[in-house]
């Protein structure tokens, strides 16, 4: 079954309140970035991508899932139409910026997976938020789902590189090329770790020589 053009452009107006949600994190999310960096001379967030599903990609989505191809069908069933991607310098900014937008009150967390903490089987890091926003329109209010996926830069790149090798190879990846890239996301870790430490002991020779 195909989605016909009128239907297709029926999907891409509903799409727009979407849109309207990824902005409102996205303004969020500044707003927090920019009062870390006046007050603590210190950017949580380095980069900010956002990106909504293309009609086609929902389509399949439902279809693998077994789904009614309906726009009611998507916004209920489907988490990920809405997503946004938050790379941080360090761990523990991952950590803050989670804190921080669970702890507004028009953000509504509906799930959260920590692959940091437990990673998954082929390396992967990274944290994955489900929240709901309400969308203030000009005859209803709406809440929509929204993704964020938050990592740090190195985690970005392990996960860029991880997703061409996954689809040049439809999705059945060579052993060799397994082991490789799990030996390559523990590399990551220890790298992410030791930045931390880095960064956290720059921090205290400040502390200390602000005191003195």
């Amino acid at each position: 079954m195909e989605i016909e053009k009128t239907q297709l452009q029926a999907w891409r107006n509903e799409m727009l309140v979407y849109k309207f949600a990824l902005d409102e994190v996205n303004t969020k999310l500044n707003i927090l970035n920019e009062e870390f960096q006046f007050i603590h001379n210190h950017n949580p967030i380095e980069h900010i991508k956002s990106r909504i599903k293309k009609p086609e990609s929902i389509k399949k989505k439902l279809e693998r899932k077994g789904l009614n191809l309906s726009i009611e069908e998507a916004k209920r069933e489907l988490r990920d139409i809405a997503g946004i991607r938050v790379t941080c310098s360090f761990v523990n900014d991952i950590y803050r910026i989670v804190d921080l937008i669970c702890s507004q009150d028009d953000i509504e967390l509906v799930d959260i997976k920590d692959y940091i903490k437990k990673p998954k089987p082929n390396g992967y890091r990274s944290i994955h938020l489900i929240v709901k926003v309400p969308v203030f329109l000009a005859e209803r209010k709406e809440k929509v789902f929204v993704e964020l996926q938050i990592r740090t830069i190195a985690m970005d790149t392990w996960a860029s590189l991880e997703h061409k090798i996954f689809y040049k190879y439809e999705r059945d990846i060579p052993v060799e090329l397994k082991d490789q890239l799990k030996e390559a996301a523990n590399t990551v870790h220890a790298l992410d770790a030791k930045m931390q430490y880095i960064n956290e002991e720059v921090n205290e020779i400040k502390r200390i020589n602000v005191e003195v």
